[in-house]
């Protein structure tokens, strides 16, 4: 499998933020949103062996996992590492695109889906996997502007998400006033949760590997 880092750190985002979390970051996406944040996981990394990421999350003191990316589901092994993580006791979660299959994923972990919202540049052609989320997974809509609220309002109305599963929305950190998507989502009466991430709140835009 090839990993850009895994590190140990605070869960920035969703409705476990807050708590300690062991990231595993692989390399790779086949997606190019404009807003990207760790565009430095394009390319590069090194390759592991499932035991020898398994052996590094062991070294944290945490039983909460996030794989993410890149786009994780770009590994072949990715559902084989998450049964063997479960099966070690850990909180499994995924964090994807949405845009690839996820049923080879465990029903146990929780699936962290980002619906691409026209500005990343890369909405999605088909919405119908959002029929096979599960209550305990969560969807994500990242919004740049107000138009891309009212697209992402409109996509949780018509595939009836909120009340479902759980609804995150953030800003594109830099250009949407958290204040006005808190406006918004109130406004709304929507079912959603403001997702700020709280990693760049405490420290910085542009650190690494917290």
């Amino acid at each position: 499998m090839r990993v850009t880092e895994i590190f140990f750190s605070i869960q920035g985002e969703g409705t476990r933020a807050g708590r300690p979390c062991v990231f595993v970051r692989f390399t790779g996406c086949d997606l190019r949103c404009v807003y990207c944040d760790t565009a430095y996981a394009f390319q590069g990394g090194r390759d592991l062996s499932r035991a020898e990421i398994l052996a590094e999350v062991r070294r944290h003191p945490c039983k909460l996992v996030l794989l993410t990316g890149g786009e994780p589901l770009l590994q072949k092994e990715l559902p084989e590492l998450a049964r063997e993580l479960l099966a070690e006791g850990y909180e499994v979660t995924v964090e994807t695109h949405g845009q690839r299959p996820m049923d080879a994923l465990p029903p146990e972990v929780v699936r962290i889906a980002d619906v691409k919202t026209p500005g990343s540049g890369e909405v999605a052609k088909d919405f119908g996997w959002l029929a096979s989320l599960r209550p305990h997974d969560e969807v994500k809509f990242v919004v740049a502007s107000e138009d891309d609220w009212r697209w992402s309002l409109e996509v949780m109305r018509r595939h009836a998400l909120p009340g479902r599963v759980a609804v995150l929305v953030s800003p594109v950190h830099g250009a949407v006033d958290s204040k006005d998507l808190a406006r918004w989502i109130l406004e709304s009466g929507v079912e959603a949760r403001l997702n700020l991430q709280i990693h760049k709140i405490v420290w910085g835009a542009t650190a690494r590997g917290v």
